[in-house]
């Protein structure tokens, strides 16, 4: 049994671990399937303003139950799962307008506690999610990032009469894609890569666009009658990108961030009031994985396309470096620990 761990920044070492026993109303999982995810890269470069170490990563898994605490009755042992990695104390201010991803006391499993690359891991019962136990274990674990796609497009009210122009068309954006196209959203996407843009294609974006050949607001103007998209998704984090998004968008549109920058961003606050935008933050999900594993069994999006490259837990080093050296190869990299 093994454990994934980031000692601190730029040290990952893959370390032996033991099966932990439930506290109650905890669940003990075996993990089967886990994804990398950009945060934590971040984790492991130092970047991730949240995170804490040494810590074991990952918050992105799907497994089985194999132990209950005292107290757990809502799932038995057997039950496939993933988890929610939003751990809320459900009585601050966020947690009572429902908004718990954003609790005053929030963690998040993988960055302020341990997360789910090991073999085993404890986990409050209130964050397991079951799964069909027909749904592979590779689907399963990609609904964690299904559930930021679909929190951004809620925050931005996203449907059927939405054009939706999504920055950057690497693992984020082309989650948001297929969720708006779920929605029914006409999408644009732009990125600097074309091989990503062609790969977007193939996830059903309507319209794409090279921004190193040609700028993105002149790209989207004849696809949206002169108006702008109604919604802009920022997943590239590029502070110059929020007043583009801003000058481009639709009268009445909305903007959600998902990708940040610690550096300040020009913002045209005569845009904002001119067009009466809307500019929303997106964190994690709210409590929206049930809606994704539903999503997941009725075959609404692509999960199996989604994932580029599978490792052996024991060999995650060799996972990040690919992600670091050739992020054009990956799209969702995942570690097996079956």
């Amino acid at each position: 049994m093994v454990a994934v761990i980031v000692s601190k920044p730029l040290a990952l070492e893959v370390k032996p671990s033991a099966a932990p026993a439930p506290k109650p109303d905890e669940v003990v999982i075996r993990v089967q399937r886990a994804g990398i995810c950009g945060s934590d890269v971040h984790i492991l470069h130092g970047s991730n303003p949240f995170a804490v170490y040494p810590r074991v990563i990952g918050h992105e898994f799907a497994g089985v139950v194999t132990a209950l605490g005292s107290g757990v009755t809502s799932i038995r042992e057997g039950q496939h799962a993933v988890v929610d990695p939003v751990i809320s104390c459900g009585h601050c201010y966020p947690c009572g307008i429902g908004r718990a991803n954003v609790c005053a006391n929030l963690e998040v499993i993988g960055v302020h506690r341990d997360g789910g690359f090991q073999d085993f891991i404890a986990v409050p019962a209130g964050n397991v999610i079951p799964v069909p136990a027909n749904m592979s274990f590779d689907r399963a674990a990609l609904a964690e990032p299904y559930s930021i796609a679909a929190n951004v497009l809620a925050r931005t009210g996203c449907g059927p009469d939405d054009t939706v122009l999504i920055y950057g068309a690497g693992t984020v954006g082309i989650t948001v894609l297929q969720v708006a196209k779920l929605h029914g959203a006409r999408c644009i996407i732009a990125d600097i890569d074309e091989a990503r843009l062609e790969r977007a294609k193939l996830f059903g974006a309507d319209v794409v666009i090279n921004s190193r050949r040609q700028p993105v607001p002149e790209a989207v103007k004849p696809e949206t009658n002169g108006l702008g998209p109604t919604v802009v998704i920022d997943g590239a984090g590029v502070p110059p990108l929020l007043d583009e998004a801003c000058r481009i968008a639709s009268p009445a549109g909305r903007i959600g961030l998902l990708g940040f920058s610690p550096a300040p961003s020009g913002l045209s606050q005569q845009e904002m009031v001119r067009k009466e935008l809307t500019i929303v933050g997106s964190r994690l999900n709210r409590r929206l994985l049930p809606q994704v594993i539903t999503w997941l069994a009725e075959g609404r999006l692509k999960p199996e396309s989604m994932i580029t490259q599978v490792f052996a837990a024991a060999d995650a080093r060799s996972a990040f470096d690919l992600i670091e050296k050739d992020p054009q190869k990956t799209l969702k990299v995942q570690l097996d620990f079956s």
